[in-house]
């Protein structure tokens, strides 16, 4: 950060230390503040100048006219650029008007303009972080309360915060009372921290465990405090992932990549078929035919690029995106959908992607009874299963910790109608936790409305050092009471000194509470998270102040343990990426264990496998971690930073990454990946600004869909690509024959070829891109994001069939040239020319659909677009030989039925070359 020089640095603190490492006294006294009195007006205007405003800066970005100019530097538009300022000025020289011209400028702009929309969609995920930052914050200056704007705040101010505050600058908290803070939109938590102003903190601890300090962006969700600010603007944890979203540098996506070097391929091959041509014409004819000669090299130019390829691949990728759609995702950048087929690994986030995001409880445990409970989500129906499988009675005890789990509760549980899948929706309305309390005991019949008749008199909140929180409820005859008590279970089990069993309360012994204590470890190793719970009569309603007395003498009632579970369909789609060889990950902010539990279950990993936490992932080299990102597939407790590094580790080593996140702490990591992933339901604007794709239902399995879609979608463009280009190595070589074999003219205009490359080309390599999904596209590995476009023998292929096209046509070229001199008519071989090349691409049409099945083995109707797209073309192209305004526009001559039946005949060779090509690849692989 460059700071103004009005002020005497000497003067001000430094906002660079470990602020969780030291105390509230410390911290005050390193910022030169006042805890009560804040600071001076004098001393706000002097650190402002020096420290600058509290908002995050924008780097310079491109804009708008530098990517639309780069649009016409693509090599092909810049030889389509020259051609046709060439072909114009030889039209005005002969007097003709411009048509060729102005149809390739046409094309050109069209091109521009698409390519234009593709890449202008600016960067907002600057302004979703500028957007978290709260306008007005209340702070203590000269010893006064007074509201200001956020962006005024410097280091050593007093902030004031309540329940409902967005926090709008990093601080250490000094003053706590029952403070709690959601964060999960900087570190993916989805509970609410407790903080506490008194604790101190080891050097490492992350970002996650730091209950001293409050970052901006994040809100507070329960109780009161003051802190003091220590960082501002880009100092603060918000302005460091600001600062790494700004650095990450967006790549090509491997389709840009790939359209890049055909472009480079096909206009070196032109030039070099241009200046082979011009040379050999000019030792055959001399200087006096360069002006034919320079007729022909435009030609062949716009022969050589595909204009209609773009306008196909872009229409291609739309067309994906819808279909994307349809199953729940949404691509933000058209090249994503392709990208996706190439993905080699998804690091998924934890919650809400990979599970639920609904806690549900799955052990329970009374004096008496150990046993499971069924169930998804918050529905409140399920089964209990003791230890051998069999169903168990409710008793007394049971019921007595169920009617606990709703007594001490904040949470609703709501139930809406569906009218169209004619089912109950069950919802939370506040804590998960807390809800899924509320589920367990809806399944046996016990609900918060039943309770009526035992309503709450006085609470005792949680509290972070309690670790517990407790009601008072009245019994029926409201002549005496009942206190319900909920928390950590050492914290309640300290606190007792019965245990209720079967029907009473029981003496509670040293070794129960071992036992306790031991399940209780043993349910948080699996990933459970556990509550303890007990009650005490009372007779009368005790003080609101006298809660460690009153929490004394309990009867422990036991513990649930609880998970947020797996998505049912999460497993099968983790299997289907292995079979694809995808690889799946894990990058999460929760706790280890929790996170092996959960990777353990879906198969991503043995619960034998090692994780990596953010702390060990701190001390590791670049080298390290590029070598353990080889073997880890669970991240836990990592910041924005370690998500980065991880990515771009895998990036290192060949991976072609998808990264899924919907908290801010995830958008540098989104923005670096291949393919960045944001969820559409828990996903802050952030994250969703910075990816290439939105999950508009959070769900992993959706990953999985799209990645299919994403393969279908290569599969299809390398189809039409290899039909397209096909045909205009074809036209070239036709083209280059023409002066080679000293026939008179070109054979093909401008025009002609501009028609066929982008309606006899184009319309049938559109319904090839809707060509269905083959049986194995999720049962091979992905293809290398790297590979050629001309990779697995495509470029071989594209330049057999053209020049088998140019074969073809050159033979009935020579025919129809002699035939047409015999029959004193120079220009009718042309349009047979045009009319063979058009038509033959027909029948390559209907062949390339498969590489080993024959076009009659085939279902017809598995692709009516393609049947649509062959009949209508062929319709066009008889109307520009059969309908004269046409015929005049487009040069073409009027054909009598048997020649027409000739470029018939010919054109067909071309389908029967293909169907034998297929007959003799499954005879040679059958000999093998």
């Amino acid at each position: 950060m460059n700071f103004p020089t009005t002020s005497n640095s000497a003067t001000m603190p430094r906002t660079d230390e470990l602020w969780h490492t030291l105390s509230g006294e410390k911290t005050t006294e390193l910022l030169k503040s006042d805890r009560d009195r804040g600071l001076s007006i004098d001393r706000v205007y002097e650190r402002q100048l020096y420290f600058g405003s509290n908002e995050l800066k924008e780097t310079a970005r491109r804009g708008a006219l530098g990517i639309l100019w780069d649009q016409f530097t693509n090599i092909m538009l810049v030889m389509l650029i020259a051609v046709a300022i060439v072909s114009a000025i030889l039209d005005l020289r002969q007097n003709n008007f411009p048509k060729d011209a102005i149809a390739i400028f046409s094309i050109v702009i069209l091109n521009g303009i698409l390519g234009y929309f593709q890449e202008s969609r600016a960067e907002k995920a600057l302004a979703a972080l500028k957007r978290l930052s709260s306008p007005h914050v209340r702070v203590v200056r000269d010893g006064a309360t007074q509201e200001i704007e956020a962006k005024e705040l410097v280091p050593g101010d007093i902030m004031l915060l309540e329940a409902g505050v967005q926090i709008a600058a990093d601080g250490r908290l000094l003053e706590t009372r029952n403070f709690q803070i959601a964060e999960s939109t900087l570190t993916g938590e989805t509970t609410a921290i407790a903080k506490d102003a008194g604790a101190v903190l080891i050097e490492n601890a992350p970002l996650g465990d730091r209950t001293n300090l409050v970052f901006q962006g994040t809100e507070v969700v329960q109780g009161r405090a003051k802190a003091i600010v220590t960082r501002t603007g880009m100092e603060t944890e918000i302005g460091r992932i600001a600062a790494m979203i700004q650095a990450v540098e967006s790549e090509p996506t491997p389709l840009q990549q790939r359209m890049t070097q055909l472009g480079n391929v096909l206009v070196g091959g032109s030039m070099a078929l241009v200046a082979l041509v011009v040379i050999v014409g000019v030792l055959r004819s001399g200087w006096s035919a360069f002006a034919e000669l320079l007729e022909i090299s435009l030609s062949m130019a716009v022969a050589v690029v595909p204009e209609g390829l773009p306008a196909v691949v872009t229409v291609t990728l739309a067309i994906g995106t819808q279909k994307m759609i349809r199953r729940q995702a949404l691509i933000r950048k058209l090249p994503a959908v392709e990208t996706l087929g190439s993905v080699t690994t998804i690091c998924s986030d934890k919650t809400g992607t990979l599970t639920q995001n609904k806690m549900v409880v799955q052990k329970v445990y009374t004096g008496s009874d150990r046993f499971s409970v069924t169930g998804e989500g918050y529905e409140p129906s399920g089964t209990f299963y003791c230890q051998d499988n069999n169903q168990i009675e409710i008793s007394l005890e049971v019921r007595k910790l169920f009617q606990a789990c709703v007594l001490c509760n904040d949470a609703l549980l709501q139930s809406t109608h569906n009218p169209v899948t004619k089912t109950t929706d069950w919802t939370i309305l506040g804590d998960p936790t807390e809800g899924a309390l509320l589920t367990l005991a809806g399944k046996i019949g016990i609900f918060k409305e039943e309770l009526k008749q035992m309503p709450r008199v006085e609470e005792f909140p949680f509290d972070s050092e309690r670790k517990r929180m407790s009601v008072i409820v009245a019994d029926e005859n409201r002549l005496s009471y009942q206190m319900f008590t909920k928390g950590s279970t050492e914290s309640i089990l300290e606190r007792c000194d019965r245990i209720f069993i079967k029907d009473s309360p029981e003496p509670f012994t040293s070794t129960q509470k071992q036992e306790i204590l031991e399940t209780n470890n043993h349910l948080a190793s699996i990933g459970l998270r556990v509550l303890g719970f007990a009650y005490k009569p009372l007779k009368e309603i005790p003080l609101a102040s006298t809660e460690d007395e009153s929490e004394r003498d309990l009867i422990w009632l036991g513990l649930v343990g609880m998970l947020d579970a797996p998505r049912i369909e999460v497993k099968e789609a983790v299997q289907r990426c292995k079979r694809a060889g995808i690889r799946t990950m894990m990058i999460t902010g929760d706790h280890p264990l929790t996170a092996m539990a959960i990777a353990g279950k879906l198969g991503i990993a043995a619960l034998t496998d090692s994780s990596l936490t953010g702390q060990e992932l701190e001390v590791m080299s670049t080298a390290e971690l590029e070598q353990a990102v080889e073997k880890v597939n669970v991240y836990a407790r990592v910041s924005p930073e370690h998500k980065l590094r991880i990515v771009q580790a895998l990036q290192k080593r060949g991976e072609f990454v998808a990264m899924t996140g919907d908290g801010v702490n995830d958008a540098p990591a989104l923005k670096q990946a291949d393919i960045g992933i944001a969820m559409g339901i828990t996903g802050t604007d952030v994250s969703k600004e910075a990816s290439d794709m939105i999950l508009l239902d959070d769900n992993f399995a959706t990953i999985v869909a799209a990645t299919e879609e994403g393969r279908v979608v290569y599969d299809n463009i390398r189809r039409f690509i290899k039909y397209i280009l096909g045909s205009n190595i074809g036209e070239v070589l036709v083209i280059a024959a023409a002066p080679l074999l000293g026939l008179g003219g070109v054979p093909l205009s401008p025009l002609q070829i501009l028609w066929m490359n982008l309606v006899t080309d184009g319309l049938p390599a559109l319904a090839l891109a809707l060509e269905p999904a083959e049986p194995n596209v999720m049962s091979r590995p992905p293809h290398s994001p790297k590979e050629s476009i001309f990779a697995r023998g495509m470029g071989w292929y594209m330049v057999r069939i053209g020049i088998i096209f140019a074969l073809l046509t050159i033979t009935l070229m020579v025919w129809s040239y002699n035939y047409d001199s015999a029959d004193h008519n120079p220009d009718r071989w042309k349009t047979m020319v045009f009319t063979t090349l058009c038509l033959a691409q027909m029948g390559h049409a209907l062949a390339v659909r498969s590489d080993i099945k024959l076009t009659i083995e085939m279902n017809p109707f598995s692709n009516l677009y393609l049947l649509g797209a062959v009949t209508l073309t062929t319709v066009l192209q008889l109307l520009l030989i059969y309908v004269e305004p046409l015929r005049n526009f487009f040069d073409t001559h009027l054909l009598s039925p048997t020649e027409l039946g000739i470029c018939i005949g010919f054109s067909m060779l071309m389908f029967v070359w293909i169907e034998m090509e297929k007959l003799f690849q499954r005879w040679f692989l059958n000999r093998s």
